[in-house]
């Protein structure tokens, strides 16, 4: 009989990690079937520990990663309250060409287009006259913006940003400063393999003497026009 003993198989290693995600997710859905609204308080940490059946340890790392999504915020003598989180947050964070695959660099950059013809309406209903000698203002040092010719990225987040700062959407706005670097990098990368083509075109000047008739339509037809070189380069 062989005295060979067999190979001791070493007890795996528990992934607390998986526990830390489900009581994330654990009170996160607390707080969505209490209808917690900001300003509400959570259950202590101990609460917490009881009624999901793990560590203490488990709950102040779920409360932690809460905390850095900014749903939660921790105040003296109350705990853990809830809060308007920063919905874009940790996007900012990875909107950088250097860390997106080039399929999400279409996406995002397709995504910009859709967003500037879709706000069309609310820009056109909430324009005021002064908005529009702001734009002129701009239009007199800002480049034609034509996309088959070199144009600067501050020129765009100027124009543009003014466009959805009009549009009273803060989100938009915020969306627009993020997508702005990505559509500059796909724009001149090499990632749409179509040349520019010089074509139709609407400069910035064009646009405003089209926002002063106040017609959502024509307005939203004069920025398709304005984006049309970027638009048959991901669609053709």
């Amino acid at each position: 009989m062989s005295n060979l003993k067999p190979e001791v198989i070493k007890i795996p290693i528990i992934d607390t990690s998986s526990l830390v995600d489900k009581a994330e997710e654990a009170i996160i859905n607390y707080i969505k079937l209490n209808q917690l609204t900001v300003g509400d308080v959570l259950p202590k940490e101990l609460d917490l520990a009881v009624q999901l059946g793990v560590s203490r340890t488990v709950i102040r790392e779920s409360l932690l990663r809460l905390k850095a999504i900014g749903l939660i915020e921790s105040k003296k003598h109350k705990g853990a309250i809830i809060t308007n989180p920063d919905v874009l947050g940790s996007m900012k964070k990875i909107f950088h060409p250097s860390i997106l695959d080039t399929d999400t660099l279409k996406d995002l950059f397709e995504m910009r287009l859709a967003l500037e013809v879709g706000i069309a309406d609310f820009i056109i209903n909430k324009i005021t006259d002064k908005d529009i000698q702001e734009l002129e203002q701009m239009t007199k040092s800002i480049v034609s913006g034509d996309t088959a010719l070199p144009w600067s990225i501050e020129d765009e987040k100027k124009f543009h940003g003014k466009l959805y700062e009009i549009s009273g959407n803060g989100l938009l706005l915020e969306i627009q400063e993020m997508l702005i670097p990505i559509f500059q990098y796909v724009h001149q990368s090499g990632i749409l393999e179509k040349p520019i083509i010089k074509g139709e075109f609407i400069s910035h000047h064009e646009l405003v003497e089209v926002l002063k008739k106040r017609d959502a339509e024509a307005y939203r037809k004069a920025i398709r026009i304005h984006l049309n070189n970027h638009f048959e380069r991901i669609l053709t």
